[in-house]
């Protein structure tokens, strides 16, 4: 593959099993041959690496822009605080008060501020890892235990990417919100994992109706498929009018390996053609 082609696998909801089909689906494009990266934005919990137990080559922080105030210039007009919409700084009785951890560092508060009064400084959220996993590049970030927000390290995670060409597979946080639309910001085509559950199929809804909005392609993997109740899924998806691309069996083996650190393509051999076709359809479907 010359042409870059990023792929999300995202889900409506946790323990679908985003992080089994992506690393499965990475590990397909490496032995297939494909210039391959594997990217890890599920930045609050990454779990990848388990699997794919890659050789880490580089680590370094990522900062966001966050105010601080001189009092000496300041005169407490608290105009900085009308133009945050986050109250991460507020002036009360004359004095500047600032709340590092809910600003989005915007820097709307040092551009108002009157006299100069405010300049920033770089305050430490989380980590960027990358290196090697086999024939496959790895990219992940890790937020620091209490944080807020993950979308600014998601951010920084996806722009670190940018340089890497081919096949690039994004493990999507799971849910609908804000470090979801973060992830899949510049995505060909988006992935949803799902099970055929009531929950399951609920949440896969949402997604559908976020990606919609979005206007990114999408598709849709049934994990643990199981013969008595695929034809919910079906059905469901009928509705929706979203393609069904596989489906992966409810197999016990799967699991077993999964609580290993294993992959199913790695030790389960008849799976490996099931993931390398999945990998030919998202192509073709990225490609449309």
């Amino acid at each position: 593959m010359e042409a870059k082609i990023t792929i999300a696998v995202a889900s409506g909801k946790g323990g679908t099993g985003k992080t089994t089909v992506s690393a499965n689906l990475a590990r397909a494009a490496a032995e297939a041959g494909y210039k391959a990266t594997y990217m890890d934005c599920d930045v609050e919990e990454p779990n990848g690496h388990l699997f794919l137990k890659p050789r880490l080559e580089r680590r370094y922080p990522v900062t966001i822009p966050v105010p601080l105030v001189d009092e000496q210039k300041c005169t407490g007009c608290g105009v900085c605080g009308e133009i945050c919409q986050f109250s991460a700084i507020i002036c009360i009785n004359k004095k500047v008060l600032t709340f590092e951890k809910m600003c989005h560092g915007c820097g709307g508060c040092k551009l108002v501020c009157p006299t100069g009064a405010i300049t920033e400084q770089g305050r430490e959220i989380g980590i960027i890892e990358e290196g090697q996993a086999g024939g496959l590049g790895f990219l992940q970030g890790r937020l620091n235990v209490g944080e807020a927000m993950s979308p600014p390290l998601i951010r920084a995670v996806r722009s670190a990417g940018q340089k890497s060409g081919g096949l690039v597979i994004v493990d999507v946080p799971p849910g609908t919100s804000c470090p979801v639309i973060a992830a899949l910001r510049g995505v060909n085509y988006v992935l949803l994992v799902t099970e055929p559950t009531p929950f399951g199929l609920n949440d896969l809804g949402l997604a559908i109706d976020m990606l919609k909005e979005l206007g990114i392609p999408h598709g849709v993997v049934v994990n643990r498929s199981d013969p008595e109740f695929d034809h919910f899924a079906r059905d469901f998806c009928g509705e929706k009018g979203v393609r069904i691309l596989v489906g992966i069996p409810d197999d016990r083996r799967v699991a077993e390996a999964y609580s290993r650190g294993e992959l199913a393509y790695d030790v389960l051999p008849e799976y490996r053609d099931c993931f390398r076709e999945l990998l030919v359809s998202l192509e073709k479907e990225a490609r449309k």
